[in-house]
């Protein structure tokens, strides 16, 4: 399941691809998910694309709130 925030579609990709996307994104411990999406970003970034930079995932558990009674 997406991430809250992050848009999900099916992919169809060649199964020799996504077993060259696998190999990399072990060798930079990433999700194949992640690697395809750093993949993505250089190659917009190579044609001159920007993307916004996405806030980062908050995580861990939250601050401790203190009764103010």
């Amino acid at each position: 399941m997406a991430s809250p925030g992050k848009k999900a579609f099916p992919l169809r990709i060649d199964p020799a691809l996504y077993a060259a996307l696998e190999r990399c994104a072990a060798a930079d411990l990433r999700s194949v998910n992640a690697e395809v999406e750093v993949l993505l970003r250089e190659a917009l970034a190579r044609r001159g694309v920007r993307v916004a930079a996405s806030e980062p995932v908050k995580r861990g558990r939250p601050p401790r709130q203190e009764d103010e009674a």
